[in-house]
């Protein structure tokens, strides 16, 4: 929901005074304060986080979406298919009712929560979601759930309590932001609100065994309440995580394992839709390190809830080139809900509002999506290097068009090329040549079970084929290098 404030702001002077106010995070901190901080000094949270974090590869379920049935038992009956796709972490969109009080669309949306102790009775009972649970741990996979911290449905049972609720100059309940008029805004400067909602999540983790939550606009709750909030909920379950929506520094001290890489994807999409140079990438990713706590994670996406689909935005070759990006920078990558399948069909506004089912039929017509994220999921698994903090960026001949860098730990290292324009390229990498080999994924078709064994020994020779300094492209491309180090 943070691009979704953007996105709801209509002039350059309120886009920058509104994020101003919010990366100060004025509910209790002060100009002064921030600007003093310097956050790049300190140690993240994440140097702490257990190795299922660091090492994790992020689901995104929007339950009324993602089956037929669009409850928690048509996510249940897939789990061994997210298993065998390589998924570690679930994480389950808002679960809660939905307000109906000035919703928006026909079923309102999940962000909109009525009684953050219920279950949506469409996804199915208190008792389905913890079979869920307990299905998904025996996998060996994690489940988080969406937590909307920050405001509540107008017809939420917390009404009962006005006092919890932010208010204008005359007395009346205002929502966060002017164009979420189907919200009101919670206000944490009453320690009872911070008490009450403190306890609800202690509950979900207590009642369900939950591994953890996925915070909402987390910027827009103070600090303090969530660093707070950690240590209570690690007080009932030690190995929890926490992920942000938001990307402001000094959550990840203390409060949060990992972020959005806000900045990154839209990065993404001005290389992807507005024809800059890949170099602006690069920039991105250079702007976060540098004012991020020492071994922050960051959640590396090109798709979400809040975005239209990525085939949209990019096309089929871009959205599979921009996944690699993700699934080969440092940090946790994210699937959405679909992605694994070439799905377009959106579910951002006003899909949100609305049902829209995954129409998984899609990966027969293009297998090379599942083969790809697959092929991916695996190379992280396999390669330390690729689940390290360690990048380096290479110089190549081509940086208007194509992004390189190095993925190394002591045992190897592994070269990422990719192309991110519509037109073949040859470019100069400046990287060692000496005892790389081609470990591109082959998404293409399967040699087919009645080859002999000199094409199948053809094609395994021709995918190992290299050609350092030298890479050649064609458009929306990508080749990955790996050689051994000891």
């Amino acid at each position: 929901m943070q691009k979704q404030i953007i996105n709801s702001l209509r002039s350059k002077t309120a886009f920058c005074l509104i994020m101003l106010l919010l990366s100060l995070n004025l509910h209790g901190a002060t100009f002064a304060q921030n600007a003093s901080r310097d956050y790049s000094k300190e140690q993240a949270q994440a140097t702490r986080s257990p190795a299922w974090v660091r090492e994790g590869v992020v689901y995104e379920i929007f339950p009324r979406a993602f089956s037929a049935q669009g409850n928690f038992n048509g996510i249940t009956a897939r789990l061994d298919e997210l298993k065998s796709a390589g998924v570690t972490i679930l994480w389950l969109m808002p679960i809660h009712p939905i307000g109906q009080e000035k919703k928006k669309g026909t079923i309102g949306s999940p962000y909109a929560v009525r009684d953050f102790y219920g279950v949506n009775a469409d996804y199915g009972t208190k008792e389905d979601l913890r079979r869920l649970v307990r299905e998904a741990h025996q996998r060996g996979m994690k489940v988080i759930i969406d937590i909307v911290a920050n405001h509540t449905s107008w017809d939420s049972v917390m009404m009962r309590t006005p006092e919890f609720y932010t208010r204008d100059v005359s007395g009346k309940i205002i929502p966060p932001v002017p164009d979420w008029a189907d919200v009101a805004d919670l206000n944490y400067e009453n320690p009872a609100l911070r008490k009450y909602m403190t306890e609800m999540l202690k509950s979900w983790i207590r009642d369900y065994d939950l591994d953890g939550f996925r915070c909402d606009v987390a910027g827009m709750v103070p600090t303090a309440f969530w660093e707070s909030l950690r240590l209570e909920l690690e007080a009932v379950k030690k190995d929890i995580v926490m992920l942000a929506e938001w990307n402001t520094p000094e959550l990840l001290v203390k409060a949060f394992d990992l972020d959005y890489s806000w900045g990154l994807l839209s990065a993404l999409n001005e290389v992807g839709m507005n024809g800059k140079p890949a170099s602006v990438l690069r920039t991105a990713w250079e702007e976060e390190r540098a004012k991020y706590p020492k071994g922050s994670l960051h959640m590396r996406f090109s798709d979400n809830h809040d975005e239209r689909r990525a085939i949209a935005r990019f096309g089929e070759k871009g959205a599979l080139a921009a996944s690699v990006l993700m699934f080969t920078l440092d940090g946790v990558p994210m699937l959405y809900n679909g992605m694994e399948a070439g799905d377009t069909t959106e579910s951002g506004a006003p899909a949100l509002f609305e049902r829209l089912p995954v129409f998984w039929q899609m990966r027969e017509r293009r297998p090379e999506f599942p083969r790809l994220y697959k092929s991916l999921i695996e190379m992280r698994k396999q390669h330390a290097s690729l689940r390290s903090l360690n990048l380096e960026w290479v110089k190549n001949s081509e940086d208007a068009r194509v992004i390189s860098y190095l993925r190394r730990d002591a045992s190897e290292e592994i070269l990422v090329v990719v192309n991110f324009s519509n037109r073949p390229v040859a470019s100069v990498v400046d990287a060692p040549m000496q005892n790389f080999v081609d470990v591109t994924p082959d998404i293409s078709a399967p040699v087919p079970s009645d080859a002999t064994a000199n094409e199948r020994a053809g094609r395994k020779a021709q995918s190992r084929v290299v050609m350092l300094p030298n890479v050649l492209l064609d458009a929306w491309e990508f080749r990955v290098f790996r050689r051994a180090l000891r």
